[in-house]
């Protein structure tokens, strides 16, 4: 049977059922001289491998850099097609399951969602998006498909991503016992620190009058941020000297050993090293621990409703999937 003529009753078939059941009386034979130009029928609609590589086009580039041989970027390949081609098919399955249940999606929607389209990945520019579809043989007719099947299956993903909003207290402490190392915290310091460094020929004497100088007004109860913003010779002067939080090997081992000796909300004595002076605050101090279950039940809880969103969902695809007529010609 010639093969444009098997393509034509595929695609044009005036009813999906039709379709569906023309492709599946297809020989053997026939299939296989169609299965060259196709990827998968779905519900009647033709997947061409033509259009499959037009969806991996934008990420060839990508891989062929990450990839460190050929055989590495085949096998990359082949992954990403098959997650592709099964993506494509969902599409077309979810929005089968969309029309079936009635879902209407308001056309002005849709028309917002088709210029907001073109104002975030062309900057507003019509004539580089008609150029975009040009390239891809496509027409304004078929972007507007595309935008208002994407909306369908956000809208039925969200529909049926079930989540409970309570979690047992035993599932939440299974959960801890057997991911533990998950919630390992690192030593760290939340650091804040003046610097003072020499001018040239200026030598240490006036950074160490400057330095006695900060000591007497933190004495005094100045605020560590504010002293800093008037003294520090440093780019976080501005913040304060905030660094943030920093572990032991973050820093030199001079400044290290001082500032992790310090206690919440103490400050250091001026340290000297190699012309400049640095004068340490612990803003705030973590010890090296497992975090107990009570500081991170609420973690716990979302990565829970999570996998149970997802596990609600893909029971669902496959729901939908058993349910719609399918053929892989790859």
């Amino acid at each position: 049977m010639n093969t444009i003529r098997i393509l034509c009753i595929l695609i044009f078939s005036c009813s999906l059922l039709h379709a569906n059941q023309y492709a599946q009386n297809l020989t053997n034979e026939e299939l296989e001289s169609l299965s060259n130009g196709i990827a998968a029928i779905v519900e009647g609609q033709v997947i061409t491998v033509d259009k499959l590589r037009r969806e991996l086009a934008p990420v060839i580039p990508r891989l062929q850099v990450e990839s460190k041989n050929q055989e590495e970027f085949n096998q990359r390949i082949e992954e990403l097609s098959k997650q592709v081609l099964q993506n494509m098919i969902d599409r077309i399955i979810i929005v089968k399951a969309a029309e079936e249940k009635g879902l209407l999606i308001p056309p002005s929607y849709i028309e917002q969602e088709y210029e907001d389209a073109i104002n975030r990945d062309f900057g507003g520019d019509r004539s580089r998006f008609l150029e975009y579809l040009r390239a891809r043989g496509e027409t304004t007719r078929d972007f507007r498909k595309n935008v208002y099947e994407s909306v369908v299956v956000n809208v039925m993903r969200s529909e049926n991503r079930r989540s409970q909003s309570e979690i047992s207290p035993e599932r939440i402490e299974d959960f801890y016992i057997k991911n533990k190392i998950r919630f390992y915290q690192s030593e760290a310091l939340h650091l804040r620190q003046i610097i003072l460094t020499s001018l040239a020929g200026e030598g240490l004497i006036p950074l160490r009058q400057t330095a006695k100088q900060i000591i007497n007004e933190l004495d005094n109860g100045s605020n560590f941020g504010d002293v800093a913003r008037k003294y520090s010779q440093d780019k976080m002067s501005r913040s304060g000297g905030d660094w943030g939080w920093i572990k032991r090997k973050d820093i030199r081992t001079e400044l290290s050993d001082a500032a992790f000796g310090l206690e919440k909300g103490s400050y250091s004595q001026p340290i000297e090293i190699a012309g400049t002076i640095f004068i340490l605050y612990a803003e705030n101090k973590r010890d090296e621990m497992i975090q107990p279950v009570s500081e991170v039940r609420d973690i716990i809880e979302n990565v829970l409703i999570g996998e149970i969103a997802r596990e609600s969902q893909e029971k669902w695809l496959e729901e939908i999937r058993s349910q719609a007529y399918i053929r892989y010609f790859m």
